[in-house]
């Protein structure tokens, strides 16, 4: 499928305003004003679609921050109206007549990368690298926005029964963005969902019909507080958090792995004190554990709570730990993907397709799988595959445009095909 214009420059301006979880103020409004030229039932808009149980929120000064910067983008002051306090996101609704609910899930945030601006690197040569420095698509989910946009195109023209419901996920990143989509209320009546991701090292071509391995997370940030003190004249007089926040990071690496199947955890941000001379009497810890199931996951979380509390102890300070994101496992359901493998075996462009491949990380498109599985439906995680150079998450990341073609025929076909066959019914 040729991209049509309109689809093609909407992906590069969002790839010109990358926004992080919870800021995705322009690329909400931008979506809206798409959507808005079609003849949808319903579009649903930020506190519309979220449950109030957020985590990782900025404070109220970057969250205005990011305001301004998307109003003075020529963001819908009116859109941006209704997504105050950080509700992004969206939900279209297009009705077809009696038949099945099928929801598309896509994700809509960008990362903390800086573009690279080399002229080897496209955006940058053809105009349409990041504008918000130190801001980047570096995961696709640009692209992956703009096929949802042409998903609903293909379904308008289509001879589709149902009910097509197109959910625009903010804070993937974060893995906080899913839980509140899920809880939501809208994915409580999806029959079947199919969840989307381009690359994931697989090439332009290839399409993965049911992705599965995907690693249960729950992110943590850990404060230790003690008492400062001169550290060369009384440092007994100190209580030193970063000798604590080290004891922690030092044991969390330790827990035992575990038997029935992968586990990881991972300090990934640390800080601490204010002086060479000075007893430290703050530090922190960001970090994850993640477990191939979400009882791993937990077990992981169990002794990662006890080794933050008893490293404090030991040093004589205290710690308070909050959660970050969270995400489940899930799996894919092997009927659903062998209709999507079907539809992508005669899809053009199309030249390989895998039944199912592990992701190896984390995704929390788990809960909105989970959600409708949970309820009787069938939920599928599609791959279709992009060359990219460099990896995911790197500065010089890009998405080959032909894949948006690829990856909206395959998911509206189907939609199509789920309409007409019902699969596991």
């Amino acid at each position: 499928m040729r991209v049509a214009d309109d689809l093609l420059d909407l992906r590069r301006d969002l790839h010109r305003h990358p926004e992080p979880a919870w800021r995705e103020f322009y690329t909400t409004a931008r979506l809206v004003d798409e959507l808005e030229k079609r003849p949808l039932d319903d579009l649903y808009v930020g506190p519309e679609v979220l449950a109030d149980e957020r985590r990782g929120v900025p404070d109220e000064d970057e969250l205005d921050a990011w305001l301004a910067r998307a109003r003075d983008a020529g963001a819908r002051e009116d859109v941006l109206d209704r997504l105050a306090g950080g509700y992004t996101g969206l939900v279209a609704v297009l009705e077809q007549g009696p038949g099945p609910t099928v929801g598309v899930r896509v994700d809509i945030d960008a990362l903390p990368i800086t573009e690279a601006d080399d002229p080897s690197h496209r955006p940058a040569a053809d105009g349409f690298r990041s504008e918000n420095e130190g801001f980047m698509h570096a995961c696709g989910h640009d692209a992956h926005a703009t096929v949802g946009v042409g998903v609903v195109d293909a379904i308008l023209e289509s001879d589709f029964s149902g009910t097509l419901k197109v959910f625009f996920q903010p804070s993937e990143e974060t893995v906080s963005g899913g839980e509140p989509m899920a809880k939501g209320g809208h994915l409580d009546d999806v029959d079947y969902l199919l969840a989307l991701h381009v690359g994931l090292d697989h090439p332009t071509g290839e399409v993965v019909a049911g992705v599965d391995g995907f690693l249960a997370v729950r992110h943590f940030r850990a404060e230790f507080s003690g008492a400062s003190a001169h550290a060369g004249g009384h440092p007994e007089r100190g209580r030193n958090a970063v000798q604590a926040m080290a004891a922690a990071i030092q044991n969390l690496y330790s827990i035992p792995r575990h038997h029935d199947g992968a586990t990881r955890v991972n300090a990934g941000l640390v800080g601490g004190g204010t002086a060479s001379n000075i007893v430290p009497e703050e530090a922190f810890i960001e970090g994850e554990v993640r477990g191939e199931t979400t009882d791993l996951m937990e077990y992981m979380d169990d002794h990662a709570q006890r080794i933050l509390r008893t490293a404090a102890e030991m040093h004589d300070c205290e710690v308070s730990v909050t959660g970050g994101g969270r995400a489940p496992s899930a799996e894919s359901d092997t009927v659903l993907a062998a209709l999507v493998g079907a539809v992508a075996e005669t899809t053009p462009g199309v030249d390989s397709v895998l039944d199912t491949d592990s992701l190896g990380g984390s995704e929390d498109a788990t809960y909105l799988m989970r959600h409708v599985q949970e309820r009787g439906g069938l939920a599928s995680y599609v791959c279709v595959g992009t060359d990219h150079p460099g990896g995911h998450h790197t500065p010089t990341f890009d998405v080959d445009e032909e894949t948006i073609g690829i990856a909206i025929d395959v998911l509206s076909t189907a939609v199509e095909r789920i309409g007409e066959q019902r699969p596991g019914e």
